[in-house]
Parts: structure tokens; C-alpha cells; sequence
């Protein structure tokens, strides 16, 4: 990366920086982790896993993300220069392979993302329809093309900042999908003879196997969130100071909802939970409406956190071309914007309507693009940064800590992606493309 095409991204970035509150980083934070999107198929994931094994991965991945983040925030400033990115973050520790390494992970982390997203949308907006017009003519495709337009509008907001109130809405969307999606579960399960409800692990060996592999997969998709250094760039200083306490207020928010949404929807279904629990859910209706609409509107948030890397590269490129401040040409940038904008969400939204396997796609993004983010490159950064922890007993320790976690999720990478594939292949040989699902 050459010196001045870094100059001229911190120009570009430094005028939107360190401006929000340790609050709006937290709505940030817990927009793009705690989404429907993303503990919606937690339940399944359990399912596929049994309940020693499952609780044990879940609430191990909880330690482990907040680790990694609180290493992130740790890392702000770390050799006296301020990262604007995660790829620049990567760049000062790593190099050149390190700034191209992250910019593939987060774009597989952002693309895959959203492709769930717009499928999890669609799927909530189609449940609320059908509640009103049971026999309506509308499909799923349809519904992820106007969440798509949605989207688009959204996308012309100039960055992460300009989205705090929207993710501040969103993060009151997502206590209240949590809350009423609990109860219902609840309401659900004690409806059902509770006789007929297995824990046992459905299949042959073999798919007892992937299934597992796919559920690693799915819970390194649920504590996903590749944007913490742009997060961080937001907030003013104190930046570290503030960082830990968004970090640890919107973990907070999502032990309070994952564990409860999980634990509780694999109670109710047992093995017979669906990938999405909001379509194992019937009674009452009104309640399950209002989950829906609920994930619906915490969703576009969380879309709009995840395809800004995307939009940054092209913006980049923008700049490095004009050499000037994107401010001398406004009109011409914005129209560039609405371009790019819109062949993402065309791209984005093809994708979800021809494929609409939320399962597959939640696990494959969590594999290939979530894992090496969100739990090897913390440990491995915080190590080759040389950082060491103020008091000695804790550095000994972290050490070893860091190396077991970059180890052992990249072995979870390597199983969730071995899983995840096998089952885009199944679903590519059982659902025509643009399947109404």
C-alpha cells in the first residue's frame, strides 16, 4: 500500500472519526453480532450438537469473541498511528499479506452476511404476509427484492456513524425479537406433549458428523463481527477506554438473548427444531407477527454495518483516481455511490433469491469468514504486536491462551467449511434455484 494512498484514507476517514459515544459504539457492536440473522439458527445448532457438546461450544464461543474484541480494542493506536480500518490494522502488524488476508475474509464475512440476511428478511416479511393473506401470491423472491430496494435507500447514508440511530433502533429491535421470541418459544413448548420431544442426534454417523461440523460453523456465524476497528474509529477519546465498555455493554445484551434463545428453542423442539426458529413457531399468531416484524427491522441494520467494507473499497479507488478529497466532487461521488450501491444489492439480492438455504450460507460465512476475524487474527495480532499485559501473572497466561484459540478455531474454520459445503451441495440437489422455501 503505497504512503499516499493511505494519506489520502485517512483524510477520507478522519473527517467521520471519533465523534459517538461508548453507546453508539455499543449499538453498533451489538447490531452487527446479537441479529436475528445470527441466533435465530442457534437452536438448530444445538440440536445438531446435543446438549453437553452444545452449551459447552456456545458458551465457550461467548469467552472467546469478547476476548478477541477486548484484543482488538486493545490493539487502537498500538505502534502511535491510528487504524481506520481493519485491513490498515492488519497491514501495520501483518504487511501487505495481512492487509489482503483480512480485505478476503471480511468481504467472504460481509458478502455471506448479507446473503443470510436477505433471506432471513425475506423470510420474516413473507411470514407476516402470510398471516394476513394466507392464500397471497407474493413468494419469498419477492419479499428479499423489496427488503433489497430497502437496503439500497439505507446504503446512500454516508457511514457507520450516520447509521447510530438506526442501529440504536435496531438494538431495541433486537430486546424486543429476544423477548417476545423466548416467550413464545416457551408458550410453544409447553403446548407440545412434551413425551414426543427428542434430544437424541438424528441420522447416520456420517451426517451426525456434518451436522456438527456445520453447527461449529454456525456459531462462529452468530458471535461474527468484522468491524470492530471501524467501530472503534467513531468514538472519541478516550477510544480504548470506551471501546471496552461498548464491547462489554453489548455482550452483555447478547448473553441475555442468545443463551436464553437457544437454550430455550432446543428445549421446546428438540431434534425437530427448524434452522430459522421462527418457522417452528404457530401459536399465537399475533406474537409470532411481531417477532417477525421485529427481525425484520434489526436486520437492515445489522445489512448496513456489513457491506460497508465493500463500499469502502470502491471508494478508495475513487479517491486514489481523483487524487483529491472526495468533497470536490459531490455530486459525481454520489452518483458514483448509487452505482455501486446498486450492482451490490442486484448481486446481493440474485444470490438470496436463488438460493435461499439460510442454514448453508449462515455456516459457510461463519466458517470461512467470521472465524479467522473474530478468533485467530485477534490472538495472532495481539501476539506479533509483541503486546503483553500489564501485570505479569496475566501476560504468562495470555500467551498460551492466544495460541490455543488461533489453533484450535482454525480447526473449527476448516470443519464448519467442510460442513457447510456439504450441505449447499445437498440442498442444490433437492430445491430447484428460486425456490420458494
Amino acid at each position: 500500500m503505497g504512503s499516499r494512498q493511505e494519506s489520502e484514507e485517512s483524510v477520507s476517514s478522519e473527517a467521520v472519526s471519533g465523534k459517538g459515544t461508548w453507546k453508539h459504539a455499543a449499538f453498533h457492536v451489538a447490531t452487527t453480532i446479537a441479529t436475528p440473522a445470527a441466533y435465530a439458527p442457534l437452536p438448530f445448532a444445538l440440536a445438531s450438537l446435543g446438549w453437553p457438546l452444545g452449551v459447552s461450544c456456545l458458551v465457550s464461543a461467548t469467552l472467546a469473541t469478547w476476548y478477541s474484541s477486548v484484543l482488538i480494542a486493545s490493539l487502537w493506536k498500538w505502534n502511535g498511528e491510528k487504524h481506520l480500518t481493519y485491513r490498515h490494522l492488519a497491514h501495520s502488524i501483518f504487511g501487505f499479506w495481512g492487509y489482503w488476508s483480512i480485505a478476503f475474509f471480511q468481504q467472504v464475512a460481509s458478502l455471506g452476511n448479507n446473503i443470510a440476511i436477505q433471506i432471513a428478511a425475506g423470510s420474516s416479511l413473507k411470514a407476516v404476509y402470510k398471516h394476513y393473506h394466507e392464500n397471497g401470491s407474493l413468494t419469498l423472491q419477492h419479499f428479499i427484492i423489496f427488503f433489497g430496494i430497502f437496503e439500497l435507500f439505507l446504503s446512500q447514508l454516508p457511514d457507520i456513524h450516520s447509521l447510530r440511530w438506526v442501529n440504536a433502533l435496531c438494538t431495541f429491535s433486537t430486546i424486543g425479537f429476544a423477548g417476545t421470541t423466548i416467550g413464545v418459544i416457551i408458550y410453544n413448548g409447553k403446548k407440545i406433549d412434551r413425551t414426543s420431544v427428542s434430544y437424541s442426534l438424528q441420522g447416520s454417523s456420517a451426517s451426525k458428523t456434518f451436522k456438527a461440523f456445520n453447527a461449529l460453523g454456525t456459531i462462529a456465524f452468530s458471535f461474527g463481527d468484522a468491524m470492530l476497528p471501524e467501530i472503534q474509529n467513531t468514538v472519541r477519546e478516550p477510544a480504548k477506554k470506551n471501546m471496552y465498555k461498548s464491547i462489554s455493554a453489548a455482550y452483555t445484551v447478547i448473553v441475555l438473548t442468545y443463551w436464553q434463545l437457544a437454550f430455550s428453542g432446543y428445549w421446546a423442539f428438540g431434534s425437530q427444531v427448524q434452522p430459522y426458529i421462527l418457522t417452528s413457531l404457530s401459536i399465537p399468531e399475533w406474537t409470532v407477527v411481531m417477532a417477525n416484524l421485529f427481525a425484520a427491522i434489526q436486520i437492515s441494520g445489522c445489512f448496513q454495518i456489513y457491506c460497508r467494507p465493500t463500499y469502502a473499497y470502491f471508494e478508495e479507488r475513487m479517491v486514489s483516481k481523483s487524487n483529491k478529497s472526495t468533497s470536490h466532487f459531490p455530486l459525481r461521488n454520489r452518483l458514483a455511490r448509487l452505482i455501486f450501491t446498486s450492482i451490490y444489492m442486484v448481486l446481493v439480492t440474485l444470490v438470496a433469491a436463488a438460493m435461499p438455504f439460510f442454514g448453508d450460507f449462515v455456516s459457510i460465512c461463519g466458517a470461512i469468514g467470521f472465524t479467522p476475524l473474530d478468533f485467530v487474527f485477534p490472538a495472532l495480532a495481539y501476539l506479533k504486536a509483541g503486546r503483553t499485559a500489564s501485570n505479569f501473572k496475566l501476560g504468562l497466561l495470555m500467551r498460551p491462551l492466544n495460541i490455543l484459540i488461533a489453533t484450535w478455531f482454525s480447526i473449527v474454520a476448516i470443519l464448519g467449511c467442510i460442513g457447510a459445503v456439504r450441505f449447499i451441495v445437498e440442498d442444490i440437489k433437492n430445491y430447484k434455484f428460486f425456490h420458494d422455501m
